[in-house]
C-alpha cells in the first residue's frame, strides 16, 4: 500500500544505529522541530519504525532535522531525522 502524501505533509525519514527507514506516516512539513523528535522517538522506543529495531532507550535531542521540498526526482515533501556528522 503506498502513502497518501498532501502537498502540506511529509514522508520522515529516519536514520538510527546504522539503519535508515521511514515512519509509516506522514507529518506535516511545518511540525516544529521538537515535536519532530519527540514522534520519532516515541515511533523507535515502540518498535514501529520498519526496519529500526525497538530501543526503549532512544533518544534524538542531538539529532539533525532536515527538511527538503517535494521536486521532479521526487514528488513529495521529506524530513529526515539524522545523527549529526563531524564534516556536516
Amino acid at each position: 500500500m503506498t502513502m497518501q502524501i498532501h502537498a502540506e505533509e511529509a514522508k520522515v525519514g529516519v536514520t538510527y544505529g546504522g539503519h535508515y527507514s521511514e515512519l509509516t506516516s506522514p507529518m506535516l512539513f511545518d511540525t516544529s522541530n521538537e515535536d519532530i523528535k519527540t514522534m520519532v522517538t516515541e515511533a523507535v522506543r515502540s518498535g514501529s519504525v520498519p526496519g529500526i529495531a525497538a530501543d526503549e532507550h532512544a533518544s534524538f535531542d542531538d539529532y539533525v532535522i532536515e527538511r527538503d521540498r517535494a521536486h521532479e526526482g521526487r514528488p513529495y515533501n521529506l524530513i529526515q531525522v539524522r545523527p549529526k556528522t563531524p564534516f556536516g
